[in-house]
């Protein structure tokens, strides 16, 4: 018997849409980083890229457990002293929903080349557009 090794050609990737209204933030974000691996798939190896596209709607209405809105706070530095910038979940919900899910679904994705790979196959957007219909994405229900 010889070990099954995926080819590139091998992949057969799908288009999936999310509704994020009303959901978990954490729990929709563990689902769809499965998605985007492919670790759905049986055909699925670590080192390579053969996961679906995901298309998220409604970003804006996600929900979270808790006090997170306002003690979840999101940190970016500007590399100068004293350039740590901090905004709150209930600010980058405001300004940017569709960072939001990134981040969370770029935190469960493995730190290497193949997490940025993987991440350009993730659309979100904060309204319910998109400019993907001519993909025929299917439904997807987390």
């Amino acid at each position: 018997m010889k070990t099954y090794s995926p080819k590139p050609e091998d992949a057969n990737r799908e288009w999936f849409i999310v509704d994020a209204t009303d959901k978990i933030l954490g729990r929709l974000a563990t689902e769809i980083t499965t998605r985007l691996r492919g670790k759905h798939k049986p055909e699925f190896a670590p080192h390579m890229d053969m996961g679906d596209f995901i298309v998220v709607i409604n970003a804006e209405k996600i929900k979270v457990t808790g006090q997170k809105l306002d003690k979840k706070m999101y940190y970016k530095h500007s590399n100068h002293p004293g350039g740590l910038k901090e905004k709150t979940l209930r600010e980058m919900l405001d300004k940017k929903p569709e960072n939001v899910i990134t981040a969370a679904v770029k935190g469960m994705l493995p730190k290497n080349r193949l997490a940025a790979q993987l991440l350009k196959k993730l659309k979100v957007y904060a309204g319910s557009e998109h400019p993907h219909a001519a993909q025929a994405p299917k439904t997807l229900d987390i």
